[in-house]
């Protein structure tokens, strides 16, 4: 018997997708990089091929040869700067690198193989500063950029950061001796907040893993992900008995207290010690105490509970839903670092219905 795992629902993960391409009106760049957002690149990817996206994005050498190894044939761009030495490596795994040092550029073009132009329009991370392109016309001349892109830095946010960043990538992609053939720039948030897209693909990360970008927008993703644990151990406890590490937590009255195999080593955050809460039998109960390495114990003295009863601390349960959103604010963590922090100790169970959302 497992006794503890993530599930994870391929088919929802395909329906944002579908969701998110209907709304922009290009092909998709989907984003599967740190083992798809920690639900896994492979079987992410193998997923969204069906909705014949232009490529796939990655941050590493190492996540572009899993899914070449795999069997992805598509594009598979490395969306970190490479360093000179690991030339031949993509080379070898048919990867596209994204490039903005002169002297990067230079070594790689004469492999004669593709890649893509980043353009620093704001973020301040990676790429060749917007107003330095023009000065390298020449280069470009000589090694043409396949594609172009910019990354928003605050694209869910409603100001004028997006507006300012489009003007810098415009003016940069004007001073390319020809324009390259593929041009991308919005993410999720992006295409949430407006649509169709205005280049000729978009490059969409969390929301495809069920993390709307904002409240309020125009579509919504479904949950991809759910956590779940059986209980292990059952104990009850006296009025002023307390739990965990340091003692924070101290029973009013007497409590029944339940362990789950999950601690902050899986993923669980210890900041959800105290704050987080998860359901059973469809009933919220909280963490009682400090999240532990390997456990974590809940309040279930007014639901009943069993050994080997499930706890979902991701996830619905009959009408309540625990989600990514509700841990994150509660343990003041970005819904990127829950999700990327789910540890492979726990065992994934993958619902293989993607083919339901294929055009």
């Amino acid at each position: 018997m497992t006794r503890a795992w993530v599930e994870i629902d391929l088919g929802a993960l395909c329906r944002n997708g579908a969701a998110l391409v209907a709304r922009a009106g290009v092909p998709m760049l989907p984003m599967v990089k740190a083992d798809g957002y920690g639900l896994g690149g492979l079987r992410s990817a193998l997923a969204l091929d069906a909705l014949n996206p232009w490529g796939f994005g990655v941050a590493s050498v190492t996540e572009g040869d899993e899914l070449r190894r795999g069997g992805i044939t598509r594009p598979i761009i490395v969306f970190t700067p490479i360093l000179q030495t690991e030339i031949d490596a993509l080379r070898r795994a048919d990867l596209t690198p994204t490039l903005g040092d002169p002297a990067v550029i230079e070594s790689w073009a004469r492999t004669g193989r593709a890649w893509h132009l980043h353009v620093d329009t704001g973020m301040s991370r990676a790429g060749m500063l917007w107003h330095l392109v023009a000065e390298h016309a020449s280069l470009f001349e000589r090694a043409a950029p396949e594609g172009v892109f910019t990354h928003f830095h605050s694209a869910q946010r409603d100001d004028a950061s997006r507006d300012v960043q489009e003007q810098r990538f415009a003016a940069a992609v004007a001073a390319l001796p020809s324009r390259p053939a593929i041009v991308h720039a919005e993410n999720g948030p992006a295409i949430e907040r407006r649509a169709p897209s205005t280049c000729t693909v978009f490059r969409p990360g969390v929301f495809l893993y069920g993390v709307a970008g904002f409240e309020g927008g125009a579509i919504r993703p479904e949950p991809v992900a759910s956590v779940r644990a059986r209980i292990v151990e059952l104990r009850t406890i006296a009025d002023g008995e307390t739990v965990s590490y340091d003692a924070t937590w101290r029973a009013t009255g007497p409590r029944r207290i339940a362990t789950v195999p999950v601690g902050y080593a899986d993923g669980y955050c210890r900041a959800l010690s105290n704050r987080g809460v998860a359901l059973l039998h469809g009933k919220r109960i909280s963490v009682a105490g400090v999240v532990t390495m390997d456990m974590t114990m809940f309040d279930v003295t007014e639901c009943e509970a069993s050994l080997g009863d499930v706890v979902t601390l991701l996830g619905r349960d009959g009408d309540d839903e625990i989600t990514v959103g509700d841990l994150s604010e509660r343990g003041g963590v970005s819904p990127y670092e829950f999700l990327t922090g789910l540890r492979l100790r726990l065992p994934r169970r993958y619902r293989d219905d993607a083919a339901e959302a294929a055009p």
